[in-house]
């Protein structure tokens, strides 16, 4: 639970924590022969490095283990610091390696750690919910997961890259949608943490600065959600749920507009989805606030702006610990309605994910 500035009190779902190996030899331990032996980037390789590092001061294990890799540790700064009842867990894995074997072997090296060391933890596996990675390059091997831990009491979701080298609307990745769905999963776009093969962040090329970067980044799912409706995926598997895990929902409004003035004049090209596109939004698209998300915290149109869209139905609150822009439930804008809050808290992931809060955060007897 929550107590606000105003001294209300609320509870609190973290809708977006991160979590990681302790180590390289770690990740290793866990893959199986042949990709035991085979060369793996390591985690925090990428382009664009945060100027002041990527991590919160005093996230790390003991041992000097990696950030959000001790269980213990992350439910003491969640729990007990912060305020949080339950957490739901992204694995961060390698990105797109040129292997879709090996890729595929990463993932189920991260969902086996999940399961064994978070979610069956003896004293805060019952406060963990978690995300199963699956490779969508992979669609066998992505069923397979499925398969294997889809049905596990804890799963929550199934996460897949932002850095898809091609659309999600495509069909290839419809047997994919088609299975979260039948196993009541909702579908998790994350960005990778570590880059091995992928599109750059804009349409036009790579950014100089990771500032660019960061600003750019969430318009790729805008791109992908657009590019689902305008090819039916949400008319062809109504039961289908996107959660958009590391913001954007402030540039939800206006290319939903953009796609709403297109869309009717247009309907010819798109005969498989007939409604407006604004239309397959609710109950489909779920959002994780990012710290960047606009308008300001301050501002005092922010709960007109939420409302637009329906937006405030969509958003869940997540802190995105152990990176180094991991908020909390206080940052919330402070001209939020008191309902908007709530649904932002708890309200729409204990909906989305099927938590009950506060039962799900009391210790069992």
């Amino acid at each position: 639970m929550r107590t606000h500035a105003d001294g209300t009190t609320t509870p609190s779902i973290d809708a977006s924590v991160h979590i990681f190996f302790a180590s390289n030899r770690d990740l290793r331990d866990h893959l199986r022969e042949p990709f035991k032996s085979r060369g793996v980037p390591d985690v925090d390789l990428d382009w664009y490095g945060a100027p002041g590092g990527e991590y919160l001061t005093g996230a790390q294990g003991p041992g000097r283990r990696a950030p959000g890799s001790d269980p213990a540790v992350v439910a003491g700064h969640l729990f007990a610091d912060r305020g949080v009842d339950v957490a739901v867990l992204h694995p961060m894995t390698r990105g797109i390696l040129p292997d879709r074997h090996l890729t595929s072997a990463v993932l189920a090296a991260h969902n086996d750690m999940l399961v064994t060391r978070w979610l069956e933890h003896e004293e805060f596996g019952h406060r963990f919910r978690g995300t199963l990675r699956v490779n969508p390059e992979d669609i066998p091997g992505a069923l397979r997961e499925i398969a294997r831990y889809g049905q596990h009491r804890s799963i929550v979701q199934v996460g897949v890259p932002l850095q898809s080298r091609e659309l999600y609307g495509k069909p290839q990745f419809w047997p994919l949608w088609e299975a979260a769905a039948a196993a009541g999963l909702p579908v998790a776009v994350h960005i990778e943490t570590g880059e091995s093969i992928a599109f750059p962040p804009t349409p036009s090329g790579h950014t100089r600065t990771y500032e660019q970067y960061l600003g750019f980044m969430s318009l790729n799912y805008i791109y992908h959600l657009l590019n689902m409706i305008a090819e039916g995926v949400f008319e062809r598997f109504p039961e289908l749920r996107f959660v958009w895990a590391d913001g954007g929902a402030d540039l939800l409004t206006p290319f939903s507009w953009r796609m709403d003035t297109f869309g009717r004049p247009h309907l010819e090209q798109t005969p498989w989805a007939p409604r407006m596109s604004s239309e397959y939004l609710p109950d489909h698209v779920f959002f994780v606030q990012d710290r960047h998300d606009g308008p300001p915290e301050d501002a005092e149109f922010a709960a007109e702006w939420l409302g637009f869209t329906g937006k405030d139905d969509m958003v869940m609150f997540g802190s995105s610990y152990p990176h180094w822009q991991a908020t909390e439930v206080d940052a919330l804008s402070p001209g939020l309605t008191a309902e908007q809050r709530d649904k932002l808290c708890w309200r729409n992931a204990s909906r989305l994910y099927g938590i009950e809060v506060p039962t799900a955060a009391a210790v069992p007897s």
